[in-house]
C-alpha cells in the first residue's frame, strides 16, 4: 500500500476537512481537563469533584455520538458535521459569558459532549470514501483530529493563566468558525452515502457480537487516552507538584504521542491485521500503567505515560481498522455506539483515579487497578485467538 494512493482512490479534501473538524472538536471537548487544575482552584473542588468535573464532557459525549452517529447515516456526515459545531457554539459562549456557578460548570461540559460526538461523523466521512486495503490509514488520519487536545493542554494553560479559563473558553471560538468554513467549502458526502433505512433496522446492530467486541476494546483504548488525557494535570499538580503550566507541557508531551502515532496504528494494522496488532499494544500498555502505578521520579512517570499513550493511540487506529471491514452501511450508528463505549471508558478513568485516590491518599492504588483491567482483557484476548486457531486447525483436519 502506497501513501499515493490515498490521492487516486478517495477524496484528499474531505479526509482534511474531516481531521479538522474531528481536531478543532476534539480541541473544545477536553477543555475542562486542561484546565482542570485552575477550575479546581476557582471552585475548590475535591479529589472526586476533580475527576467527576473533568469526565462529564466524555460522559455525555458517549451518548451524543450515538445521536450524531444515526444522523450521519440519516442525512449524511456533512449535514451532521455543520450541526455540531453550531451547537458547540453554545457552552462555548456560556463558558466564557458566565459559568460562575459548579450546576452552570456541569451543564457546560454536557453540551461540550456534542464536540466530542464529532468521532462519530468525521470518521464515517472519511471511510466512505477510501477501499478497504485503505480503511486503516484513512480512519487513522482522520481520527488523529484527537490532537486538538494537544491544543487545548499546550495553549489554555498558558492562556487562562493570563486571562482567565473564562476567557479561554471565547478564544476556542476563533479556531472553531476557521474550520467551519473551510469545511463547509471543501468537505463533501460520498456518492456511496446509503439510502436512510428505517430506524429499527439501525439499532439491530445490538444483535451482533462483533458490536460488544468492538466496544470493549475501544473502552480500553480509547477510554484510556481520552481519560488520561483529561485527568494528567491534575494527577502531575497533585503528585508532583508543578506548576499548571509545567503540567500541561508534560500532558501535551504524553498526548502527542498518542494523537500522532494513531495513523501508524491503523498503517500498520492494515498490513498485519488489526487483532494482532491489539494484542501487542495491550500488553504494552498494562505494563506501563502497572509501573506508573509505583509512582516513580516525575521523568520516568513522564516516559511510561508517553509509551502508554502511544500504544493507546495506535490501539485506537488498529480498532477502526476492524470496524469497516465488518460495518458499512451502518458504520456511521456503529461508530457512534462504539466511539460511546470509548467514552464511557474515558468517563470511568478519571472518576476510578479520583475516587480512589479519596479513599487510600495514593495514586497507586487507581493506576494498578486500571492496569490489572487491561491485562485481564488481554488475557482473553489471547485465549480468544488460540481457541479460534484451535477451531481452525480441528476443522481442516478433518476436512483432510
Amino acid at each position: 500500500m502506497k501513501l499515493s494512493e490515498l490521492k487516486s482512490s478517495g477524496h484528499p479534501k474531505t479526509l482534511f476537512g474531516a481531521f479538522l473538524y474531528f481536531d478543532v472538536s476534539f480541541m473544545i471537548w477536553v477543555l475542562l481537563g486542561a484546565l482542570g487544575a485552575f477550575i479546581a482552584q476557582d471552585f475548590a473542588l475535591s479529589t472526586v469533584e476533580k475527576g467527576m468535573i473533568v469526565a462529564i464532557p466524555i460522559l455525555s459525549g458517549s451518548f451524543f455520538r450515538i445521536m450524531l452517529g444515526l444522523l450521519t447515516d440519516r442525512i449524511g456526515p456533512k449535514k451532521t458535521a455543520v450541526m455540531g459545531m453550531l451547537l458547540t457554539t453554545i457552552p462555548l459562549i456560556w463558558g466564557f459569558t458566565a459559568g460562575t456557578t459548579l450546576s452552570e460548570l456541569v451543564l457546560i461540559g454536557i453540551l461540550l459532549g456534542v464536540a466530542g460526538a464529532s468521532f462519530a461523523v468525521a470518521l464515517p466521512m472519511a471511510s466512505r470514501w477510501y477501499p478497504p486495503h485503505l480503511q486503516g490509514v484513512a480512519m487513522g488520519i482522520a481520527g488523529a483530529g484527537n490532537s486538538g487536545t494537544l491544543i487545548s493542554t499546550l495553549f489554555g494553560p498558558r492562556l487562562a493563566e493570563i486571562y482567565g479559563w473564562h476567557a479561554v473558553m471565547g478564544f476556542a471560538l476563533i479556531p472553531l468558525i476557521v474550520v467551519f468554513l473551510f469545511f463547509i467549502f471543501t468537505a463533501k458526502d460520498a456518492p456511496n452515502q446509503p439510502a436512510p433505512q428505517p430506524l429499527r433496522s439501525y439499532f439491530s446492530v445490538f444483535q451482533v457480537k462483533s458490536t460488544w467486541f468492538f466496544c470493549l476494546l475501544y473502552a480500553i483504548t480509547f477510554g484510556g487516552f481520552v481519560g488520561l488525557s483529561s485527568f494528567l494535570s491534575i494527577f502531575f499538580v497533585d503528585q508532583y507538584a508543578i506548576s499548571k503550566i509545567h503540567a500541561g507541557d508534560f500532558v501535551t508531551l504524553c498526548v502527542a504521542a498518542g494523537s500522532f502515532f494513531r495513523p501508524v496504528g491503523g498503517l500498520i494494522a492494515d498490513k498485519i491485521g488489526g487483532m494482532k496488532v491489539l494484542l501487542g499494544l495491550f500488553a504494552v500498555i498494562g505494563i506501563c500503567l502497572g509501573a506508573v502505578s509505583s509512582l516513580p521520579a516525575l521523568p520516568v512517570v513522564i516516559a511510561l505515560l508517553f509509551v502508554g499513550m502511544m500504544c493507546l493511540g495506535m490501539g485506537n487506529g488498529a480498532v477502526f481498522q476492524l470496524v469497516p471491514q465488518v460495518f458499512h452501511k451502518e458504520i456511521g450508528i456503529v461508530t457512534g455506539i462504539v466511539g460511546a463505549a470509548g467514552g464511557i471508558g474515558g468517563f470511568f478513568l478519571p472518576n476510578v483515579l479520583g475516587s480512589i485516590k479519596e479513599m487510600t491518599g495514593s495514586y497507586t492504588f487507581g493506576f494498578l487497578t486500571i492496569s490489572l483491567f487491561v491485562l485481564v482483557v488481554f488475557l482473553c484476548l489471547v485465549l480468544s485467538q488460540l481457541k479460534r486457531k484451535k477451531v481452525v486447525i480441528n476443522h481442516t483436519v478433518s476436512e483432510s
